[in-house]
This record gives structure tokens, sequence and C-alpha cells, in this order.
């Protein structure tokens, strides 16, 4: 990579300044950051943890493996032993870095395979890794045709990315079809399940439901536990697969701190916070997307993830960034314009419901108060001036 291009969101500085100029202030819709308290039992565990004179051990502690195995047992109903299961420093550290791990051993594969709408972090761990990126085409639904890719495409791919919930469409993808087509394949395939908790069609779902054998699943507490501050999610999966990493890690230092890892087992073993978490992100949806809909731009739930994929409507000519121009002058709000997820969805807007309940309130009643027509009436004045 010859030159390193702008982080995504420095995109977003117009929008910005344009929201700050609202009577009642910006609301930042832009990021998914969560906003709500972690739970009393993880502070209660970050607390008492010890652990800090010394190294803790790059796979993770015994019982840190041990609760993300339990966790996925209790959730998914699948058997998953902790020798499976490797801590990480986030799970953006490990998107960004398995492409390069995986090309130690494996450098004439040079071609790493990701949604066509997705999470920007999949392109640039491969561009990192000097790896070009390619696209999953798309069929009927924007469900993954896996029939279009060829077979020299598939000799040279280094491994798959599925992302379910998605980020940022909250789409769905049959788990099943995609480790069966990468099995066949011989492509490693790593299904990130980050949003798993917030499943709202359906149970929710892992790549491991059919098995081990050549697939990784990468799960967060970030979202489901509101603790992305604390920097730990895991992969578990393959052992080979697992254990690669897990060892090539080992040789950068790549560590969980001992303190996060046991508030991590705590929050892997605690049921009840996610269920609340759960109930406050379906109500913030719900609410949004009908103050959207009073104000002209009608959107539908999504089928999992904290995030409403808005349509451009056609009084902003399906230009997200024109709605998004729109809704900052309008109501404040600040969203992500579809093209920082890929070229294609440039015509949605992201809008991450992570604000204090007040906070989208207050958004809410601006939107409500624009009236059917209202905005239509400012993307018609922004595109006269």
């Amino acid at each position: 990579m010859s030159a390193l291009e702008p982080y995504p969101y420095d995109r977003l500085a117009e929008l910005q300044g344009l929201a700050a100029a609202h009577p009642e202030g910006a609301v930042d819709l832009s990021i998914g950051t969560p906003c709500d308290p972690p739970p009393e039992v993880v502070e209660a565990a970050l607390a008492r943890a010890e652990g800090l004179p010394g190294y803790p051990p790059s796979a993770g502690t015994p019982e840190a493996r041990a609760a993300a195995a339990d966790w996925m047992a209790r959730r998914f109903d699948v058997r998953v032993e902790p020798g499976q299961v490797g801590l990480c420093v986030g799970t953006k550290e490990l998107v960004a870095t398995v492409p390069w791990l995986l090309r130690q051993r494996r450098p004439e594969r040079d071609l790493v395979l990701c949604p066509a709408v997705a999470y920007p972090t999949y392109a640039m761990g491969a561009r990192l890794a000097g790896c070009r990126v390619l696209a999953i085409p798309e069929g009927p639904g924007g469900r993954p045709n896996w029939g279009a890719l060829s077979s020299e495409t598939l000799r040279r791919a280094l491994l798959i990315w599925v992302n379910s919930p998605a980020n940022p469409s909250g789409a769905l993808t049959d788990l099943e079809e995609a480790a069966a087509f990468a099995r066949a394949a011989g492509v490693p395939l790593f299904s990130d399940e980050c949003y798993v908790e917030l499943t709202w069609q359906g149970p929710p779902r892992t790549v491991l439901a059919g098995g081990a054998e050549g697939v990784v699943a990468v799960h967060s507490l970030s979202k489901r536990s509101n603790l992305a501050g604390l920097r730990v999610g895991c992969f578990a999966g393959d052992p080979g697969l697992v254990g690669e990493l897990v060892q090539l890690r080992r040789h950068l230092g790549m560590m969980v701190p001992a303190p996060a890892q046991a508030a991590a087992v705590a929050a892997w073993a605690d049921d009840e916070h996610v269920a609340l978490q759960r109930d406050r992100y379906r109500r913030r949806l719900e609410r949004l997307a009908g103050a959207l809909e009073a104000a002209g731009a009608p959107v539908e739930l999504p089928a999992g993830g904290f995030y409403l994929w808005v349509p451009a409507p056609a009084a902003a000519r399906g230009d997200a960034w024109v709605l998004a121009r729109a809704l900052a002058r309008a109501a404040g709000i600040v969203g992500s314009p579809g093209d920082l997820y890929g070229e294609r969805p440039a015509r949605h807007l992201r809008l991450a419901v992570v604000v204090p309940d007040e906070r989208l309130e207050a958004v809410a009643r601006r939107l409500e108060k624009l009236g059917p027509t209202g905005l239509a009436e400012v993307l018609a004045a922004d595109q006269e001036a």
C-alpha cells in the first residue's frame, strides 16, 4: 500500500460542523460506540482483579477461555473446548491483523474476500497484509452469490469474511451455507458475530453450529456488555486455525490485560445484563425508525444489530450524502453515509442508536416536528442553494 488512506470517519467533519450549528446541538449517531453503563458484576470483578505484576497468557487465562466456551454452549448449544478459544484485544484488532498473520505461512495467497457492504476494517486489514480485496458478488436480496466466485479466485483466496448480523445493514447471513462453501473450496472462513446478541429475527446464530472444521467465529464483549473501553473479544473454532493464530500472536505480544480478562469471565457468565441491553436497543431502534418515518424518511427495522440503514428518499436523489447533510441541518443528526462501507451502498445512511435515551428522544422530537414534508422541503432548499 503506497499511501495510507484517510480513516473513514474523518470524512464526517463536514456533517459534524453542520449538526453543531443546530440550535439544540448535535447528536452523533455516526459511530457504534456504546453509551450505557457496564454491568455491575463486571465492575466488581474488575475492581477485585489481580495479576498486574506479571504478563497474562496471550491466548487468555484458562478461566477466560472456559467462560467464553461456556457462554457459547449456553447461548448457541454448541460444544467448543477451551483450547479452541483465544482472546483478542477487542475484535477490531483481530479483524485488522488476521490477514497478515495467516499470510506468514501462505504467502502465495494474496486475496481476501469480504461482503460487498461491509465494515471497512476487513478491507484495510487485507491491504495492510499486501493482499487484494474482492467483494463477494451479491445475488437476489443481497445474499452472497458464492457460485460467482471462480476457481482461480478461490485458489488465491487467503480467507473469507462474513458478518452476521451485518454492520452496517443489519442483514443476516446463511452461515451454514457459507461454511459449506468455504470448506468445499478449502478457504478458511472467519465469521464476525460481534452483534449476535442483538439478533432480532429468529434466534442468535453462529457459524460453529455446523462444526468447527475450517471456520472461526469472532465475538466481542463491546456491544453485548457495554465494554468497548475494556477491549476484550475472542475467536473460537477450528483447532488448527485457532492454534496458529494463538502462536503467532504470542510472538507479537498481543495479550488482554489480566484485570480485563477477569472482568470478561464475569461478563460471559451473566446473561441478565444482556437481556436488559437488548431491550434498550430494541426500544431505541423502534423510536428512531418511527420518527424518521414521520419526517418522510421511512426505514425498515434491521434483522440484527443496533443500526438503522436508511435509504435516501427520492427527494435526496437517492444520495446518502445529500440526506446526511439535510438531517444534520434540520435535526442536528450526524450519520454515516453508506459509501464508507463499500462502493455500492452510497444510497443508504447508517444511524447508530447508541446515545442515551434522553438524547435519542430529543432527536426523535426534532424529526417529528419537521412533519411528513419537512425533510423534503429541507432537501429541496439544499438543492436550490
